[in-house]
């Protein structure tokens, strides 16, 4: 799964990961973060995704990437945004009031981008990763982010061999592998969810759980 792999998904509009509307787990538990509305965050792999807006409508200073130029075009296109882009450190920046969403790939982002950074949405990310990538992706992840950042991540846990990812399914032993040598792992919520994924059921998946986690760096 490369690049190309996601590009090709946006052309086609095969974006089943995208949701209609904001994430119902970033507001209820975003608070729990405890950062100041006035912060930047970062929403990686973000797609064209409300969250977004979401989290700029509480006042944050939002820092996205992707890598479609279509799912960056969709969407300040759709949400009626203006904006201004430029070709900057091997991307296209693209940027409208409190949003900025780097267009290129994840793995190029360094620290400077991300050096104000004070809290992470991860909803689609890890998720969307095969298990050979989610440790680069986790490591690099760590290597970018300011000592403070905390996390707010979504996974999925179900037998992976009643389906294909994405979104793959992430256990709490790997989450734990990925990051406790950086972060106190608290889980927030443990839920039972087949019923809200009918499409996944249709293939044959048995059981499916979803799982918030809060990453909070050691001080």
């Amino acid at each position: 799964m490369n690049t190309e792999f996601w590009i090709e998904n946006w052309k086609k509009n095969k974006i089943g990961f995208h949701q209609q509307k904001i994430n119902s787990h970033l507001i209820s538990f975003w608070k729990n973060l405890t950062i100041a509305p006035s912060s930047h965050v970062f929403v990686p792999l973000c797609g064209k995704s409300l969250d977004l807006l979401w989290l700029s409508e509480q006042g944050h200073n939002v820092i996205g990437i992707e890598i479609s130029e279509l799912a960056v075009f969709d969407f300040f296109a759709e949400n009626k945004l203006t904006y201004s882009t430029l070709e900057k450190d091997n991307f296209y920046r693209w940027e409208a009031e409190q949003l900025t969403i780097w267009q290129g790939d994840f793995f190029n982002l360094t620290a400077n981008h991300l050096q104000d950074v004070e809290g992470v949405f991860d909803r689609a990310s890890l998720v969307a990763l095969p298990i050979v990538l989610r440790e680069k992706y986790a490591r690099h992840l760590k290597q970018i982010l300011p000592a403070k950042a905390k996390i707010l991540l979504v996974t999925f846990e179900y037998q992976q061999s009643e389906m294909n990812g994405p979104p793959f399914s992430v256990h709490e032993s790997e989450v734990h592998e990925l990051y406790a040598d950086h972060y106190q792992i608290k889980l927030l919520l443990k839920k039972d969810v087949l019923t809200d994924y009918p499409q996944f059921q249709n293939i044959g998946v048995k059981n499916l759980q979803e799982k918030i986690y809060l990453l909070e760096p050691y001080y």
